[in-house]
């Protein structure tokens, strides 16, 4: 048998079969929200079937129980995940391998292995989560797998678990210092590649048509959509209305996009006013668009200012996203007239609405003005008895009639199809804007908050000459909810996060807890401000202010040649090539007296090499002859003069080394 086959043979200690059992649960528990329920049940076989094959109540599996395995388990992520490539799939399928390779593993280099896709499954949680907890505990993730690796080596700390801990511990802690400075000086590069990523359902968010049950179901979430700093002073809450997506085709019960909005025509605007500087740091969402107030532009790469005024990146937003923005509130949008304009703007369904259609004529004859139709159309959702509520009654086929003359009750999305549509009835050009209103001011970082439950809907209509116009007949009804938010809105009815017993923003009314929470976002916020957020501008922003004008090219190059130089100085410290002997069959005798150390014998000083052997005989008498082998070939060319190759002292070396037992015992003398 081969060198390599003895080493494939060693067999794994106890300590590190333990911190193999308890690294694999820790580096799993991250992933138990998106895991499916049969992953979980298959880890728990899995761990117990291995405890008790080192209990020896047990075998390992065959060759056909690992294809049946593996087939069951590929079998697994197809049904569930509906497919075996993607992120979802792939990280379901890479999980089920980490959790089957612990029931065949048998040997140190199967545990190696097993440790090893453990630190590409760690990787793999940040691509679901990247939240500053994830981050901690990882660090508890990886000190494990650290402690099972160490414990694979033949060392005193096999039979010692808490020393291994210890060890792992040190060791990353060492390890810190050189991540920060590759954190703070690398150049941030691109992905190079890129992964489908899953289907949008899985991730709460505004879509790109909307009815008004589907804002109903948002402001029932607490979930965060995206966090806002600005530059200077903060705007009134009433004027943060976040645009996300314009629609303008109505189907008589959907709002959708329009086609032509999907065509790369820059839009005509004028900047007007002061001018609003902010950053946001926005999360996934699975949809291209991103959120600005009006009217914004990015330096951000590959994104650009759609038609109909909605900021839209080039792929989904899949990951937290760090942007600035520079919005113009005053700025003049459109103000030339044109036949797609109108087209876009004016479209109805040919039926339905009856009572809508007749009530918008009769206004049209009354208000020859558009504005000051506009302002008879507030004005009548101000003085007549309408309500908010997140608990409308439900409508029929004519689903705005009743709303408007029958009902009466409702919230954003009806007011705002509602308006909407008896503009375009009348001929006023018009248009339905669905994205985020107002936000949760943060004191102790300075930021805005903004929840899916912040979700609302409002009406742009145009005039000649000065554009898209911004309305909103929301704030005639419930002004509140546009200047304190949707809990004070509907605070009569008890609605607010209704179906979330456990999220912490139904409790602000209490103090320290409230307090509690938006210290906790602080330290959240401030993890993906200056964490994810730090990229090629960031970086790069930093860097100019701490060393002035640089070049990139030459930063890489540095960090290579120090990084190597470093690296350089710490494998001198350790190797100590100075002290290493230079002779050859010197060497091959020091590698047998560190094979016998491991086993508990070792020279004493001033001990021959005849005199130490035949101790070690007697010590190991299964192992005698082996041992007196290699001191008759040490002793013929190191001192009878019999020339040899140093190959055949090394292969009497490793015949000793088959031959010894693997494990330790205490050192003796």
């Amino acid at each position: 048998m081969s060198t390599r086959r003895s080493s494939v043979a060693q067999p794994i200690p106890r300590v590190a079969l333990t911190w193999l059992l308890i690294a694999q649960a820790l580096v799993m528990v991250p992933h138990l929200f998106h895991l499916p329920a049969w992953t979980i049940a298959l880890w728990l076989v899995c761990a117990l079937w291995r405890i008790q094959i080192y209990r020896m109540r047990a075998g390992y599996p065959n060759a056909l129980a690992k294809v049946v395995l593996m087939a069951g388990a590929a079998a697994g992520v197809w049904f569930s995940r509906g497919s075996l490539i993607g992120l979802d799939a792939g990280s379901v399928l890479l999980i089920s391998a980490f959790v089957l390779k612990l029931v065949e593993t048998r040997s140190r280099r199967d545990a190696l292995v097993l440790v090893f896709l453990g630190f590409f499954v760690v990787v793999t949680g940040y691509l679901f989560d990247d939240s500053m907890l994830l981050a901690l505990f990882t660090l508890l993730s990886v000190s494990a797998l650290l402690a099972s690796l160490i414990g694979l080596q033949q060392s005193a700390f096999a039979e010692r678990p808490w020393p291994t801990l210890r060890l792992a511990g040190g060791m990353l802690a060492q390890a810190l210092p050189l991540m920060l400075l590759l954190f703070v000086f690398f150049p941030r590069l691109g992905p190079l590649w890129s992964l489908p990523q899953p289907a949008g359902g899985a991730v709460t968010g505004l879509s790109d048509n909307i009815e008004p049950g589907d804002i109903a179901e948002l402001s029932q979430s607490g979930e965060l959509a995206f966090r806002a700093s600005f530059d200077g002073p903060m705007p009134p809450r009433s004027q943060l209305y976040w645009r996300a997506l314009t629609l303008e085709r109505f189907d008589g019960r959907r709002w959708s996009q329009s086609s032509v909005a999907q065509y790369p025509i820059e839009p005509q605007w004028q900047k007007r006013g002061e001018a609003l500087r902010y950053n946001v740091i926005m999360q996934p969402s699975s949809r291209p668009w991103l959120f600005a107030l009006d009217t914004g532009e990015t330096s951000l790469e590959r994104t650009r200012l759609m038609s109909d005024f909605r900021l839209e990146r080039y792929r989904p937003v899949d990951k937290s996203l760090f942007y600035q923005v520079t919005s113009w509130p005053d700025a003049v949008r459109e103000p030339e007239d044109s036949p797609l304009l109108q087209r876009r703007a004016l479209q109805l369904p040919e039926q339905g609405e009856p009572r809508a259609r007749a009530w918008a004529a009769d206004l049209k004859r009354r208000y020859a003005d558009p504005q000051a139709l506009v302002q008879a159309l507030l004005q009548h959702f101000n003085r007549e008895p309408y309500v908010y509520t997140l608990k409308p009654p439900p409508t029929g086929v004519d689903g705005i009639d009743a709303f408007l003359f029958d009902t009466r009750r409702g919230f954003c999305a009806h007011y705002a199809g509602a308006m909407t549509f008896v503009l375009r009835a009348a001929g006023i050009p018009a248009r339905v804007v669905a994205g985020y209103q107002g936000g949760e001011v943060n004191p102790a970082g300075n930021y805005i908050s903004v929840h899916q439950f912040d979700a609302h809907a409002w009406v742009e209509y145009w005039l000649p000459e000065r554009g898209w116009v911004s309305v909103d007949p929301t704030f005639q009804v419930a002004p509140t909810r546009i200047e304190q938010g949707l809990e004070e809105a509907v605070a009569g009815e008890r609605s607010f996060l209704q179906g979330s017993l456990f999220s912490a923003l139904r409790y602000r009314s209490i103090g320290w807890m409230n307090q509690l929470r938006l210290s906790w976002d602080n330290l959240n916020y401030g993890w993906q401000r200056w964490v994810l957020a730090y990229q090629g501008e960031e970086q790069a922003n930093l860097l100019q202010r701490w060393f002035g004008a640089f070049d990139t090219r030459l930063l890489l190059i540095a960090l290579v040649g120090g990084g190597g130089l470093i690296l350089s100085g710490v494998a001198l410290g350790l190797l100590k090539p100075w002290r290493r002997e230079r002779d050859p069959q010197q060497r091959v005798f020091l590698g047998f007296e560190r094979l016998l150390a491991r086993h508990g014998l070792r020279r004493a000083r001033g001990e021959g090499p005849r005199a130490f052997a035949e101790r070690a005989a007697t010590a190991l008498p299964q192992q005698a002859e082996s041992i007196r082998a290699f001191l008759r070939v040490y002793e013929a060319q190191r001192y009878a003069g019999r020339p040899g190759a140093v190959g055949e002292l090394r292969q009497a070396l490793t015949g000793l080394r088959r031959r010894l037992p693997w494990r330790f015992t205490r050192s003796t003398r």
